[in-house]
Formats: structure tokens, sequence, C-alpha cells
């Protein structure tokens, strides 16, 4: 049975249902997904419509307008 302390701080400050936390198992994947997503937006894959996204970026990054000043 709980103790009248207990049951007023349930009260006050309310009662927690969390499951207590996992750990994380590290295998490296980031650094798999890091370089899958760089391919992808590249247009490394293979992927038409990722090459042709890839061009249209690489066009709107030469244009004069976007270019930095060296002045």
């Amino acid at each position: 049975m709980a103790t009248d302390n207990e049951i007023l701080y349930a009260m006050m400050h309310g009662i927690s249902f969390a499951g207590a936390k996992k750990e994380k198992k590290d295998d490296g994947k980031k650094v798999k997904t890091k370089a899958r997503i760089k391919s992808y937006k590249t247009g490394a894959h293979s992927s038409g419509a990722a090459k042709h996204k890839a061009e249209i970026k690489q066009r709107v990054q030469n244009r004069p307008s976007q270019r930095r000043n060296k002045g």
C-alpha cells in the first residue's frame, strides 16, 4: 500500500507510465545513409529524375546572379 507522502507526491507531480529508455545500437549506418543521400541528391544512383534535378540545381548555381562578388 502507498504511504500518504507517495499519494501526495503523485497528486502534485502526476504519474509517469513511460517505459525505460532502450540503448541504441551503433552499426555505423549513419555514414551509409549520408552517402546514400549525397548520391541521391547528385543523381549518381542512375535515377533520371534525380539527374535532371541535379542538373537544374547546377545551372542555378552557375548563374551570374547566384555567384559571390570577389571584390
